[in-house]
C-alpha cells in the first residue's frame, strides 16, 4: 500500500519517517520528495507498505500526529493523474515545452 505523507518538516529524514511507519507493519520504501534545484524538502513523501492492513493502521496511527514540530497529513496516496498539468498539447497546439511544432510566422 502507498502512503502519502503531507506537513512534513524540512528537516525530517527518510530514516526517521520509516521509524515511525514500522511502528505499525514492515515498510518496504521510504521517499521523501526533493526540490529538482536546491535539493531541500517539498514537505511531503511517500512510504510503502507490504500490506493494506499494515498501511490502514499506520495510516490510521498517524495521521493528525505530531513530528518535530507539524503535524502530519497522513492517507492512502491516489494515482497520479494527468489531467490539468503539463505534457500534451492541449488547447493552443503548439509552443514550446506543449509537444507540439513551433509555429513560424
Amino acid at each position: 500500500m502507498n502512503i502519502y505523507v503531507g506537513n512534513l518538516s524540512r528537516d525530517t529524514t527518510e530514516d526517521e519517517l520509516r521509524q515511525a511507519f514500522e511502528a505499525f507493519g514492515q515498510v518496504s520504501s521510504v521517499h521523501i520528495i526533493k526540490d529538482r534545484y536546491s535539493g531541500e524538502s517539498r514537505g511531503f513523501g511517500f512510504v510503502e507498505m507490504a500490506t493494506k492492513s499494515e498501511g490502514q493502521a499506520a495510516i490510521n496511527g498517524l495521521n493528525g500526529t505530531t513530528m518535530g514540530d507539524r503535524t502530519l497529513t497522513v492517507n492512502e496516496a491516489r494515482p497520479r493523474s494527468d489531467t490539468g498539468r503539463g505534457g500534451g498539447s492541449y488547447g493552443r497546439g503548439g509552443g514550446f515545452g506543449a509537444g507540439g511544432r513551433r509555429r513560424r510566422y
